[in-house]
């Protein structure tokens, strides 16, 4: 087995992932936490490796980990402990590394890929891509996959950054561009009413938009054009909270607000009515505090656009499964060639799944491998 790999340092995007600790995989694993033109590719990878099957690989090796949020994994120490243990289980298989050595050149003929690196030519009979898709170019991502994907037929889902910062017009983010580094935890939604996906997680406010996880989970499914829906109070009813204040409270309706809703917030969301603001409960209309809670529990935006490739954290689209065996991540189109991880159109949820279809599409590809020998 020959591993070849452009970049001149080994698995920068682990190195990188979760804060430098690697959320190397979620619990609670399931193929609904993918996105995908055909979403029921990853089923049969997903069930054959487990994250429990992660999780037992890390004891053998002895790294620790702890569990963080919503079922995310992380290691107690540096990501460097899950980076070195895969090398040394690259050692365990005889795997041979050239590194830094790119790929110039790709062919197949007779039943054999002829590759063309900086350290020479290459036959083998099977060829494994697992160039990962175009997210973080600072740390080597390219198209490399794509292209020799579509090289030997394969077809493309369209790619577009995921699990990335969203951008609004300067002109209409103003209002907000002050609140940078603000956060509260929000309802997020996007889509149509009868189909819209939505998560419960933190938003964070940035100079150009919006951040934080509800953001990043949400960028996976927002198209350009397509609004998106912040409740900014989950879980609360505002109308009912605002109508007990009116009657027991004393306080100005800015003060009352920063109760639910972080007080810089809450100051630029009722920039426009300074008289409304200051004007003390009792002497608020019902019909305006009804108003301002339809409004907070459901503000809509539009983005402009994200913050593409250099900030996503994976890329969504890819090579289309519908010409990958869903048991060997093998091509339809050419046997002995296997596409595995990012590259493919399979995209996780914030917060390890992502990882987690690396090491399963890998150990499906593998087990194929090793069922050819």
């Amino acid at each position: 087995m020959l591993l070849l790999d452009h970049a001149e340092k080994v698995a920068e995007k682990i190195r990188i992932s979760g804060g430098g600790r690697c959320n190397f995989t979620n619990r609670d694993t399931a193929p609904a936490n993918f996105v995908s033109a055909n979403p029921h590719f990853c089923r049969s990878a997903l069930a054959r490796y487990t994250p429990a099957d992660f999780i037992a690989l890390l004891a053998r090796h002895r790294i620790g980990w702890h569990e963080k949020h919503k079922g995310q994994l992380f290691c107690d120490e540096s990501s460097e402990a899950v980076i070195e243990m895969l090398l040394r289980e690259c050692d365990l298989g005889s795997v041979t590394r050239w590194q830094p050595c790119a790929v110039q050149a790709v062919r197949h003929a007779g039943g054999v890929f002829e590759l063309d690196t900086e350290r020479g030519p290459v036959r083998a009979a099977r060829l494994v891509v697992a160039s990962g898709g175009l997210s973080i170019p600072k740390i080597g991502a390219t198209d490399f996959g794509y292209r020799l994907a579509r090289q030997f037929g394969h077809a493309i889902v369209e790619t577009r950054p995921a699990l990335v910062p969203l951008t609004f017009d300067p002109v209409t983010w103003s209002p907000y561009a002050s609140l940078s580094g603000a956060s509260l935890e929000v309802r997020i939604g996007t889509g149509e009413p009868r189909s819209r996906t939505e998560f419960v997680e933190d938003l964070l406010f940035t100079h150009r938009g919006l951040s934080g996880p509800a953001v990043l989970q949400i960028s996976s499914f927002w198209r350009a054009g397509m609004p998106i829906r912040i409740d900014l109070a989950p879980g609360q009813n505002l109308e009912t909270r605002l109508a007990a204040a009116k009657r027991h409270s004393q306080r100005q309706l800015g003060n009352e607000l920063a109760e639910i809703i972080p007080k810089r917030l809450a100051d630029a969301w009722l920039a426009d009515t300074p008289d409304q603001a200051t004007r003390p409960m009792p002497q608020q209309r019902d019909r305006d505090l009804a108003s301002l809670a339809e409004r907070l529990h459901g503000w809509e935006l539009k983005p402009q656009g994200s913050e593409g490739y250099r900030k996503a954290e994976v890329t969504a689209g890819g090579i289309d499964t519908r010409e990958l065996s869903s048991q060997t991540l093998e091509s339809k189109r050419l046997p002995g060639l296997h596409f595995i991880g990012e590259v493919v159109d399979v995209t996780g949820w914030l917060g390890g799944y992502n990882f987690q279809w690396a090491w399963a599409s890998a150990a499906a590809c593998a087990r194929a491998l090793a069922a050819a020998r």
